[in-house]
Parts: C-alpha cells; structure tokens; sequence
C-alpha cells in the first residue's frame, strides 16, 4: 500500500482549484504563513505578494487581483474579506 502525501485542503477556506491543479484558499484573518498541510507536517511557506498570474486567475478574479502565493508549495490566497485590501499607499 502506498500512503497518500498530498493532503486536501481545508474546504472551508478553498476557494477553487484551476485547470492546472493549484490550489485557491481564502487567507485567514493576519495570516502570513502558509497553513497547507504537507506529508505529515504543515507547509509554513511564506506569502508574498504574486504578480505573475495566468489568464485564468484574471478569469475569476478580474484584471488587477490581489493574489498572495506561498513561497515553499505555490498555492494561492486570496485576500480575507474582513481584512482592508493592502493595494494602497502606506500611510505613517
């Protein structure tokens, strides 16, 4: 028997799975680490800010989406829909 390693994401906080297999999770509240589990232990990737998406993220998100990707497993976050978008000028 072969064990699964790929483990399914948490559907409450899936958003959708492209054509290509990525994965789209809504960002929890602050989150800045990846909370994907992978082969027995949980991702912790960072999100960074992700400018390099494909026609089919525009598709679904619009022209000029907010999109975080974690750094380790390259899956997709969306923004939290509590939190206020980070696209603006930081303000001190």
């Amino acid at each position: 028997m072969s064990e699964d390693t790929s483990a399914a994401p948490d559907p409450k906080n899936l958003v959708l799975r492209l054509s290509d297999g990525t994965i789209v999770k809504r960002r929890l509240r602050r989150q800045r680490a990846c909370d994907e589990p992978l082969k027995k232990k949980i991702c912790l990737g960072h999100l960074k800010r992700w400018y390099r998406f494909g026609s089919e993220v525009v598709e679904h998100f619009g022209s000029n989406p907010e999109i975080y990707r974690c750094e380790r497993c390259q899956i997709l976050f969306v923004p939290n829909k509590d939190e206020v978008a980070r696209t603006r000028t930081l303000a001190f």
